[in-house]
């Protein structure tokens, strides 16, 4: 008695590390700083920061990132689990190459093109391999100390009824628009191995929530010359984007993923609150700061699933990404894939229906180019193209990397079904809004 009595006090005299850790990690995560003429996240800055003070170091951390990150299945023997892994294996060999030219300026003419390999080395590459380590320092700060379980307790009747998820989903969701998508993956694969996800609630995560930041939002905008209208674009989009996932977590293949626990986790299922829901929010916290391991102990282990993350995407991106880049420029490939969607563009009476059909097709190899395609098409399309970069959310240049270097079982094929959903949906949810924005 006496023992089940101390615990609370225990717990309590804990409690300052929900405010004070999970502080830091919100602020890192979430708070907006202007350093220098730069709104951003201070996470944001610190990568900015470190590209700008080590600017030649870093091609040369990047690469080794990357030969690591091409010989750890090789090392680990995960390479021959399956046909996709030895698919991805060969082609992280082939990212390695690849990061090699890049680093020591050898190769075809082509690739040194600026929108081909430096945009993917200079652009993804060296910004992610710093980010998603750094990050994952913080991470531990912000996904560790009860801030997930209040907040999650808190907006529960919100995520669960619309998007299928748990509350603390909420901070996946954040983390993503506001930071980035592979910090957003960092924590959605963090918590699913904790047991605190299902399959089916990590790949609706990893599909519905993991979009590109905000602030590479704004360079789309400014690519489509849209900062006029960018109030309207970033809650339009925001809104959209969301309101295709709640369609898309209730239609095959999303509805047909287990719902079952990571099997190595001991399963946490969020508890269903009725009443006094900040009574039961603090308890929540209380027990997680309780359980929470020593700071050092937790940061490494962030570390170390970071720098993991970090060495299965780079290699991806500079595989499967040039590749995309590569059919993009100089293949018809997307224009014959635009005829999925022209159907949709057509039928919605868009201005330029080809062209609206040819960049959501190609947005699947890099969301950034869609963008490039529309820059100098008539503000409807634009305002249209630059949402559907965003809401398609699936891109194989870095987030189809990223989803496969975390433990959620989500097959390539079942991504690629989910990418064309979430585009033709956003065609129809938005075209409609681009119409009364910008009226002929």
């Amino acid at each position: 008695m006496a023992i089940t009595s101390q615990a609370p006090r225990t717990a309590s005299r804990h409690m300052w590390k929900l405010f004070v850790y999970s502080g830091i990690g919100a602020f890192m995560f979430f708070v907006q700083v202007t350093i220098a003429g730069k709104n951003t996240i201070m996470l944001d800055h610190i990568v900015s920061f470190l590209q700008a003070g080590i600017a030649p170091v870093l091609p040369y951390y990047a690469l080794a990132v990357i030969i690591a990150g091409a010989a750890y299945p090789f090392i680990a023997g995960t390479w021959k689990r399956s046909a996709v892994e030895v698919a991805f294996s060969v082609l992280k060999v082939v990212g390695m190459v690849v990061g090699f030219m890049m680093v020591f300026k050898v190769g075809p003419a082509w690739l040194f093109e600026p929108g081909m390999g430096p945009f993917l080395f200079e652009k993804l590459v060296i910004p992610v391999g710093l980010l998603v380590p750094i990050g994952a320092v913080f991470l531990a700060l912000l996904v560790s100390y009860g801030l997930l379980e209040f907040i999650g307790v808190m907006v529960q009747r919100v995520m669960r009824p619309i998007w299928r998820t748990p509350g603390r989903s909420a901070i996946d969701a954040v983390a993503s628009f506001v930071g980035s998508y592979s910090l957003g993956l960092l924590i959605t694969n963090r918590v699913y191995k904790e047991g605190k996800y299902t399959a089916r609630e990590s790949a609706i995560i990893a599909t519905g929530f993991s979009t590109v930041s905000a602030t590479f939002m704004v360079i789309v905008a400014k690519t489509l010359d849209l900062m006029g209208q960018w109030t309207a674009y970033f809650w339009i989009t925001f809104l959209v984007t969301f309101v295709v996932t709640a369609i898309t977590v209730r239609i095959w293949p999303l509805n047909s993923i287990p719902d079952e626990y990571h099997p190595e986790a001991v399963p946490q299922p969020e508890e269903d609150v009725t009443g006094r829901r900040l009574s039961v929010a603090w308890r929540e916290a209380r027990q997680t700061v309780e359980a929470a391991p020593p700071l050092a102990v937790n940061v490494w282990t962030n570390v170390r699933d970071g720098v993991l993350m970090a060495m299965a995407i780079l290699p991806s991106i500079l595989s499967i990404g040039l590749l995309g880049l590569v059919l993009a420029t100089y293949t018809p490939v997307f224009d014959w894939l635009g005829f999925l969607f022209y159907p949709f563009t057509w039928a919605l009476q868009l201005p330029e229906p080809m062209l609206v059909a040819k960049a959501s097709a190609v947005g699947v190899a890099e969301m950034f180019l869609p963008a490039l395609l529309a820059a100098e098409a008539v503000p409807v399309v634009k305002f249209v193209v630059g949402v559907v970069s965003v809401s398609g959310i699936i891109f194989f240049s870095a987030l189809v990397p990223c989803i496969m270097a975390t433990d959620i079982p989500i097959p390539v094929w079942k991504l690629v079904v989910i990418w064309f959903q979430r585009v033709v949906l956003t065609l129809i949810l938005v075209t409609p809004l681009a119409f009364l924005l910008f009226p002929s």
